[in-house]
């Protein structure tokens, strides 16, 4: 791309552009695409603890899980007050759940919290996405529209080249 375009696009020069800008103009001007699937080049990156601690935290949130869990607690309070009235695990207050419960939420507070950090940071890799393929677009347009400028006043310097010389036939015909 030339410098004064670089220049009219950002409105500074090329030696200061950023790695990203760098990489949207050199695939504008090689016609390359831009646009991937960015959850593929997310999840691409990430290593097999972040893709366990999304998977429990996409679990540890959903209705299934929660259905599931009220039903647990429901069988455990129901066996450990009317089927084992004599011989309890866990009699009332349930003492040993509680514990269970305590350390459950103890291990899954620190996993959803690092799928919502990942989640912060998809957040933003796919905004540089949307920014990179943003951006191509505009340069495309804003070449097109270049184009069609310079066709138009090509055009325009023809049109006025054929007036001139049919204004040039019609006095030259006068004149005889």
């Amino acid at each position: 791309m030339h410098a004064e375009f670089v220049k009219q696009i950002f409105g500074k020069p090329g030696d200061e552009l950023g790695e990203a800008e760098r990489r949207i103009l050199f695939h504008a001007r090689e016609k390359k695409i831009v646009s991937t699937n960015a959850d593929d080049d997310f999840q691409a990156n990430a290593s097999y603890g972040q893709r366990l601690a999304d998977g429990i935290a996409r679990v540890g949130g959903s209705w299934a899980f929660i259905i599931a869990f009220v039903l647990f607690l429901v069988i455990w309070a129901l066996t450990n007050t009317l089927i084992l009235t004599r011989e309890a695990f866990d009699p009332y207050p349930f003492i040993f759940l509680n514990l269970i419960l305590s350390m459950l939420a103890a291990i899954q507070a620190p996993i959803i919290m690092m799928s919502q950090n990942r989640q912060s940071e998809r957040d933003r890799f796919f905004a540089a996405k949307d920014y990179e393929v943003n951006l191509k677009s505009e340069i495309e347009v804003m070449a097109l529209h270049h184009k069609i400028d310079i066709a138009v006043l090509k055009e325009l310097q023809d049109l006025r080249a054929d007036v001139a010389r049919l204004a040039e036939g019609v006095k030259g015909a006068k004149g005889v």
